[in-house]
């Protein structure tokens, strides 16, 4: 299966279960990799023909920025099913990023992912 990978799709957020992190928000960072066949679109070399990864990084940072939520795997999951709601995929996997999570030791960065597959 062909892949279109985005990676590093950075907005802020207020997802959390802390009242600071509805509040003052911080940033997610989110990766997405779409599965689909790319024979007909290499074929015409129409863009009708593949997903448009430029409306798919706006899709993940309208739920980025959208409705807050206590988890960031709602966040993974709403944007795995929005993803395969809206384009022509065969399965997407989706990893949400919260390099900023409340966490009182060191660490490099909090992922949770997600893979979802058209029924």
């Amino acid at each position: 299966m062909d892949r279109i990978t985005l990676t590093g799709v950075t907005a802020v957020g207020y997802h959390g279960v802390f009242d600071f992190e509805r509040r003052d928000g911080q940033p997610f960072v989110v990766d997405a990799v779409l599965y689909t066949d790319f024979t007909k679109a290499a074929e015409t070399d129409d863009l009708q023909y593949t997903a448009h990864y430029g409306e798919v990084a706006e899709l993940i940072t309208k739920h980025i920025e959208g409705e807050p939520l206590n988890l960031i795997e709602g966040l993974a999951v709403r944007i795995a099913e929005d993803i395969l709601a809206n384009y022509t995929v065969a399965a997407v996997d989706v990893t949400v990023h919260k390099p900023k999570a409340p966490i009182k030791v060191p660490f490099g960065d909090v992922t949770v992912s997600v893979h979802r597959e058209r029924s």
